[in-house]
């Protein structure tokens, strides 16, 4: 449990009275002392669940692992200071070719991360965290005192043309999956289609419908986060269980295409899945990130001159092979770093940062809109994710103090960090088990 500290009460303070009315949560009487208190309480009794952070495979070895704080965003350590119990570690693979080839690198990527993590759980760290497959792993392993790890596939391009990898991702812990990323998959047009309106397939393929009947058939959850919003009305249609959006906001409070318009939403209300609201920045305030972003890339600039460093736009970062932008990330956090006390000082006063005010804002409208029972949180950690007040695990009980700040109960907290998630996986893998006993 990460105790309170003065930057902590400093955040209670900035965050105060920075409310939005809704049906479920008003703004509480309590004093921030009595609030931090009992956030903090609420805190050690739920369980708290993170569905997106990405990892690197150079993370994952006995010389250098989780079990130590390596600068990154989640680890061990900032998972026991922040208490975050549960972190859904991330399949990532870029989009690339659609060919053979292409197919066969994005293979390797994925079956390398599966190792990692496995090796995490069953070699580097069994005693300290465990693999779950179903809500019943979750409590179990966290009943035990560990912390949880989960797996969620973001990109089904690694399935290649042979479904039969649908089945084997899944038996090797995937519980989700995204047909596409940034870029249209073999499987799924990508959101990013908006940028210059050419699609490959106005939805999905023929081969990402039947993806999708396979991910029903095995109980892995469909993840509508980056495929675009013809795809993901397509897939409503489809599937047999619900849906989840592993880490994205609401477009009606960001017009980013990687949040959901509330069309969207209420279809997967009505399709009775979940929006795990995202804590990214440009996902949440487009114009108070951008201005923040502004300042603070000109200032990473001279620092990172300073050490003799070269940055890179962002795509090109990610065009990178895997090893390359491993090590271009490390060096880049190295600069973050140094450059942070200059941000507290030079640039947050100038361009407030976007806050985890401005997260649970999100996750007000969208518990208004769409109902508790179908909203969750993720960080995105790793990837790009982080709020001022949430930049890494270690600061995850401010997530808890700000619901408590608007009234939220503790029944309803619970729900929004876990037990909404963990409710859709028990319904989809209830579907599979359904279709496969039909199937016999």
């Amino acid at each position: 449990m990460k105790l309170l500290n003065i930057k902590t009460l400093f955040l209670l303070a900035m965050f105060a009275g920075c409310t939005q009315s809704g049906e479920v949560a008003e703004e509480t009487s309590l004093s921030e002392e009595e609030i931090a208190a009992k956030a903090s309480e609420i805190h050690s009794r739920v369980i708290t669940l993170d569905t997106h952070d990405d990892i690197s495979t150079s993370n994952f070895t006995a010389e250098k692992n989780y079990t130590t704080d390596l600068g990154n965003q989640v680890n061990l350590p900032k998972m026991k200071e922040g208490g975050l119990d549960v972190a859904w570690f991330i399949v990532y693979t870029g989009q690339g070719e659609l060919n053979e080839e292409g197919y066969a690198v994005a293979y390797e990527n994925a079956m390398e991360k599966f190792n990692a993590i496995h090796r995490l759980t069953e070699e580097i760290a069994p005693d300290e965290i465990g693999l779950a497959v179903t809500s019943e792993d979750v409590r179990r392993i966290h009943a035990s005192g560990r912390k949880v790890a989960m797996i969620g596939i973001e990109n089904g391009y690694p399935v290649g043309l042979d479904i039969s990898n649908v089945k084997k991702f899944y038996d090797l812990g995937g519980r989700y999956m995204s047909l596409a990323h940034n870029g249209h998959s073999q499987l799924s047009d990508s959101n990013t289609g908006e940028r210059d309106s050419v699609w490959l397939y106005n939805g999905l393929s023929d081969l990402g419908r039947e993806v999708i009947a396979e991910m029903n058939k095995w109980g892995m959850m469909i993840d509508i986060s980056h495929p675009s919003k013809k795809a993901m009305i397509e897939m409503i249609e489809l599937s047999k269980a619900p849906l989840i959006a592993s880490h994205s906001s609401a477009r009606a409070l960001c017009d980013h295409s990687r949040n959901l318009d509330d069309e969207q939403l209420l279809l997967l209300k009505e399709n009775g899945g979940v929006i795990q609201t995202v804590a990214f920045s440009s996902y949440l305030n487009t114009e108070k990130s951008s201005k923040h972003r502004e300042l603070a890339n000109e200032l990473n600039k001279k620092v990172a001159e300073e050490m003799d460093f070269e940055m890179m736009p962002w795509r090109d970062v990610f065009q990178l092979e895997e090893s390359e932008r491993e090590a271009y990330m490390a060096k880049y956090q190295e600069v973050r770093e140094v450059a942070k006390p200059r941000l507290e000082s030079e640039v947050n006063p100038v361009a407030p940062p976007v806050d985890v005010a401005d997260f649970v804002d999100h996750i007000d409208y969208l518990v208004e809109l769409i109902g508790l029972d179908h909203v969750g949180i993720s960080s995105d950690f790793d990837g790009g994710g982080g709020v001022y007040g949430w930049q890494d695990a270690s600061e995850t009980l401010n997530v808890t103090i700000e619901l408590v700040r608007r009234g939220y109960s503790e029944e309803q907290i619970g729900k929004l960090w876990s037990g909404n998630l963990l409710r859709v996986l028990d319904e989809v893998q209830k579907v599979a088990e359904e279709i496969q006993t039909q199937d016999i």
